[in-house]
């Protein structure tokens, strides 16, 4: 049996990134040849250590992940930079490069290729359901932040605190503003897309926020029973299960003890993402200790109460206002305020970084400076890019993402 760990004990980290051609960064659906000439033949996992790479729905996406949980996050971004690294010396002899950010900003759905190896019985189900060549499914690189628990209870004060802290998220991580070459307006098109990949059995995903349930068997009448109901008409074979078909924008794991948080975006380099990983997890660490909120106020938050501010992040990032009081409750403040400077007080009042790399820390300076990567983009490009002025600007990026590299504009002031 899995030894099961307690709350904030272990941590898991997962990373997905796109893989381009180097001379145009067209989308290069090559992720077998790289696990295939790491391993010897096409595996779904190649274990390299510490870090493990995985394949995912399409092949143009390769993962990389904690191999197990982690009791702790230092190191964790230069492991993960040199991973990049590697797989970027690997990916040469194929002309190819990792991308960064949640998006592709130029690719088109009709160029999107499924993982067609182990495990793709299950992708095909999808794809005959949903269409999976559609930007929802095929165009979205996120982090994932798996968090332990090890009975009910931990999971009840886990779960809790989770559901009050999704809905900003959006305005911490987005970078995803560009969408087949255009400034869609939306700092975060990779959710936009998300909330609405299965709305074709809206069971799936709900409405991204999880049902306020607290329980294993709670969770199971209201959230697996609805899913497998959804599904049955359609997948008369069983080949997709509940547990794997939970959508919502944290996923509960009982059969190994831990939720998964899958709202945030990529970012630049793993140490921004580990940044913000660091962050969520100083404020969820508060919220479970019931520092500034009771547990009892933190579980009867509904999804009504919180599913529109987190729309609002999606569409309008770090420049949402946030008016719902157990939000603000959540953060520490008092009044209604932009949900930029909500992440900045939580930055100044638990300090994340403190004992993190110089990176790290330079990440969320940049980002109490300047916001949301998505905005930095969107103020180096301007509101009409070209397909020149994309490329060249992603290009930098990529040569960026081994090295750690914050991204800054020349150009951009801060923000106030």
């Amino acid at each position: 049996m899995t030894r099961r760990f307690s709350l904030f004990e272990r941590f898991g980290v997962e990373l997905e990134y796109m893989i381009v051609r180097r001379a145009d960064l067209r989308v290069a659906p090559w992720s077998d040849r790289v696990l295939r000439d790491a391993a010897g033949a096409v595996v779904s996992d190649v274990d390299r250590g510490p870090v493990s790479w995985s394949n995912e729905l399409t092949a143009h996406v390769i993962e990389l992940k904690t191999t197990d949980p982690t009791a702790g996050l230092d190191g964790w971004a230069d492991r993960f930079a040199d991973e990049t690294a590697e797989l970027n010396r690997r990916l040469i002899a194929h002309d190819a490069m990792l991308l960064p950010t949640a998006m592709h900003p130029l690719m088109r759905p009709d160029e999107a290729v499924l993982w067609t190896h182990e495990y793709s019985e299950v992708y095909a189900a999808f794809d005959r359901i949903f269409n999976c060549h559609g930007h929802g499914w095929s165009n979205l690189q996120s982090v994932h932040l798996n968090l332990p628990f090890a009975d009910d209870a931990e999971f009840a004060r886990l779960h809790a605190a989770i559901r009050l802290v999704l809905p900003l998220l959006p305005a911490l991580a987005a970078s995803s503003p560009f969408v087949e070459g255009r400034a869609t307006g939306l700092p975060d098109n990779r959710l936009a897309f998300y909330r609405g990949n299965s709305a074709k059995l809206p069971a799936l995903c709900g409405r991204v926020i999880p049902e306020p349930v607290f329980g294993e068997a709670d969770y199971d009448r209201e959230i697996f029973q609805p899913i497998a109901r959804a599904l049955a008409p359609h997948d008369p074979a069983g080949v997709l299960e509940p547990v794997f078909s939970n959508a919502r924008g944290a996923i509960a794991r009982f059969d190994r003890g831990s939720i998964e948080i899958r709202l945030l975006d990529l970012q630049e380099c793993p140490a921004a993402d580990l940044a913000i990983v660091r962050t969520i997890v100083a404020l969820l660490q508060e919220l479970v200790a019931e520092a500034r909120l009771p547990l009892a106020a933190q579980q009867a938050a509904t999804v009504d109460a919180l599913a529109p501010a987190f729309n609002r992040c999606v569409e309008q990032g770090e420049a949402a206002w946030i008016t719902e009081p157990v939000l603000l409750r959540t953060f520490g403040c008092d009044e209604p305020a932009r949900a930029h400077d909500l992440w900045r007080t939580v930055i100044t009042r638990l300090n994340p970084t403190a004992n993190a790399t110089s990176a790290e820390h330079a990440a969320l300076q940049t980002y109490a400076a300047h916001g949301t990567l998505a905005t930095r983009l969107t103020a180096a490009l301007g509101p009409n890019p070209t397909p020149a002025t994309i490329t060249a600007l992603y290009r930098e990026l990529a040569a960026g993402l081994s090295l750690n590299r914050i991204f800054r504009p020349t150009k951009m002031s801060p923000i106030t």
